[in-house]
């Protein structure tokens, strides 16, 4: 038996990988990345030498090797989580948003139904449902209103997943979840970039007024649900992933300069971002009933925890911050994809 992930050097990829083998340690594991600047093999040093994992350097969009990969590896099962996945970048330009959460998803679809899956879980984000007021929370039955280019490209790539399972029979299934943290997410992000920032004694920049509302889910915790799925999923059914966890980004930063010991002065709020959603909460009742799933990081030690892990880690962040991490793989893999 064998999985293929895709994207698996990335920041929940490559949690979910290590979640993976513990809890199939006898299976083979094939990771299919592109190695974008936010794709790092050194995610997964801790896995050098396993003789059941084996790491595919390409594209999703890439038909003949997707297609090669899953022959060649005999995969039965495909977890989905190769995206771009910046709200800023694709504000910036949307086509690289295109090219790999739509084709990219439509080439994997095409050719994992053609090779016999049996599985297929494909992993989006509560974005997709657009944003809330200051009640209520996304179900999955929230109709699909996605505000940035990105949201509307997962969007995308989530249609042709139910389309996929609705015409053909295709045993794909949908998860959906709210903010991730923890170890290995870049350095662009909210919470690693406010910790990173923090270090150095840089400005902390946040958006508007910093009353954006974010539901935060760690990131193993997420890999558990994308497991459990797995195991216990319905095929064309969705599942949303959420902490039950709702911070304001202003209140966000404030515990983590508290945690790290460091003034608010380092607060620069600045002009927000266009289009930007004010607040995400998920209800992941569904998950919890079908798929005998819950939260099991309380987020108070869940942030410590994460801000131990960067200031313990700072050499990791120095390498992306530098790029050298870049230049290494670049020299191992080529530039395709970087």
């Amino acid at each position: 038996m064998a999985f293929l992930v895709t994207g698996g050097c990335g920041f929940i990829g490559s949690n979910f990988i290590r979640l993976l083998r513990e809890r199939e340690p006898s299976t083979r594991i094939v990771n299919l990345d592109a190695l974008t600047y936010a794709g790092n093999p050194a995610n997964l040093a801790d896995l050098e030498g396993d003789v059941l994992y084996h790491f595919v350097h390409g594209d999703i969009t890439d038909r003949s090797l997707v297609a090669r990969t899953l022959t060649d590896h005999s995969i039965e099962a495909v977890f989905h989580l190769a995206a771009e996945s910046h709200v800023d970048r694709s504000i910036l330009d949307s086509t690289p948003f295109i090219a790999t959460n739509v084709t990219g998803t439509q080439v994997l679809l095409d050719a994992s139904r053609a090779h016999g899956v049996k599985r297929f879980v494909h992993v989006s984000t509560d974005e997709v449902y657009g944003s809330l007021g200051a009640e209520g929370f996304f179900t999955e039955q929230t109709p699909l209103a996605p505000n940035s280019p990105y949201a509307a490209s997962k969007a995308g790539s989530d249609l042709l997943v139910r389309a996929s399972h609705h015409t053909h029979g295709f045993p794909a299934i949908i998860t959906r979840c709210s903010n991730n943290y923890g170890p290995y997410q870049f350095p662009e992000k909210l919470i690693p970039l406010v910790i990173s920032n923090i270090e150095a004694g840089l400005a902390i920049p946040v958006y508007g007024d910093g009353l954006q509302v974010r539901d935060w889910i760690h990131v193993q915790d997420h890999a558990a649900g994308i497991y459990a799925t797995y195991k216990h999923g319905v095929p064309g059914e969705v599942y949303n992933f959420g902490g039950r966890c709702e911070r304001a980004n202003i209140d966000l930063v404030k515990t983590l300069l508290q945690l790290m010991g460091r003034p608010e002065s380092l607060i620069r709020y600045v002009a927000d971002r266009p289009g930007h959603d004010r607040r995400y909460a998920i209800d992941c009742s569904k998950a919890e009933q079908e798929l005998g799933w819950q939260v099991r990081v309380d987020f108070s030690e869940g942030l410590a925890d994460t801000v131990r892990w960067y200031r313990a880690n700072t050499g990791w962040i120095e390498k992306i911050r530098s790029g050298e991490y870049r230049r290494y793989y670049q020299s191992q893999y080529g530039h395709r994809g970087v």
